[in-house]
């Protein structure tokens, strides 16, 4: 394997989804890791104008600090692979499987892991206020959690309390996309499982998230002071245990790669419940898996050159 100072390191950034501020911040982050690891690297802030850059670069290995829509959804990973760039994160059809809540749920359900009960709606399949309002009400209760299928960082999820504010919230959830996931609502701790690996993952320190906002959604995530990342999460041994058993299996379930960060709830019975995988995890100063990391010993330029290796291994 080349020394880091061979290696062209392209770390892909911005994008064009609703979480690209997010990326900027997190590509920044990369980079300048990078840097201090001793990488030849160079960014790219991602356009629909300039995506043949990335063949005019030619880089050893794309580091994808992209998130959502374009970046964590097999897109830009089917065209580095078009062009035979080796990159960061899952392949194609994980990242495109993990993108969709609504789809990952169903996978997590056939590899036999637990997740809160759901419904699926979708805007051109027979729409109608009356049949998601009744539909909801009579299989999943109040509150509900209602989420855009297909959006990061806690964009497009809203608690609904009551059926009055269903309408409402549908509406703001439309406008991301025409497929929507409600949840049933469940009470407990938050907690999110950093994972590295290839064919041998292994877990990095659990974090157990407390937010200033009623959940950890993106304010609580991207700014300072409104949510406590607690390392290591205030679970017994026999939780972390199943969770971190759990998380391994639901990262082999749905065949990621390199990097993941899952998420679950432990409700008032110790009970586990798997929610998301995220394939892009954010790399910002406040974000959960440089944080793990850091606490199992592992600075961010190191964290960085793991992650470049796994890709040129993978």
């Amino acid at each position: 394997m080349k020394e880091n100072k061979d290696t062209k390191v392209l770390v892909l950034m911005g994008g064009v989804s609703t979480e690209r501020e997010v990326s900027l911040k997190s590509g920044e982050g990369v980079y300048g890791a990078l840097i201090e690891a001793g990488f030849n690297a160079v960014k790219l802030d991602v356009t629909y104008d300039n995506i043949s850059e990335i063949q005019k670069i030619k880089p050893d290995v794309a580091f994808i600090a992209l998130h959502g829509k374009g970046g964590e959804d097999g897109s830009i990973q089917g065209l580095l692979e078009w062009m035979n760039i080796p990159y960061t994160g899952p392949g194609i059809s994980a990242s495109s499987i993990c993108m969709d809540k609504i789809l990952t749920k169903k996978l997590m359900i056939q590899s036999g892991i637990r997740t809160p009960e759901f419904l699926e709606f979708y805007v051109n399949d027979g729409f109608s206020y009356d049949k998601i309002e009744k539909s909801i009400e009579s299989a999943l209760g109040f509150p509900v959690v209602l989420k855009s299928s297909c959006q990061g960082s806690s964009i497009g999820v809203e608690i609904v309390k009551e059926k009055a504010q269903l309408r409402s919230v549908i509406d703001s959830l439309v406008s991301y996309g025409d497929s929507i996931l409600a949840e049933k609502f469940v009470e407990g701790i938050e907690v999110t499982v950093p994972i590295m690996g290839n064919n041998e993952p292994s877990v990095l320190p659990i974090i157990e998230i407390l937010s200033e906002n009623e959940f950890y959604d993106y304010e609580s995530k991207y700014t300072s002071g409104m949510s406590h990342h607690l390392i290591p999460a205030r679970i017994g041994d026999d939780v972390k245990k199943r969770i971190e058993e759990t998380a391994i299996q639901a990262y082999r379930a749905a065949g990621c790669r390199g990097l993941s960060r899952i998420d679950f709830i432990i409700d008032k019975n110790n009970t586990p419940y798997f929610i998301e995988i995220n394939t892009s995890p954010g790399m910002t100063g406040v974000s959960l898996f440089p944080e793990s990391a850091k606490y199992a010993g592992i600075e961010f330029p190191q964290l960085v050159d793991k992650i470049v290796k796994l890709a040129l291994k993978a």
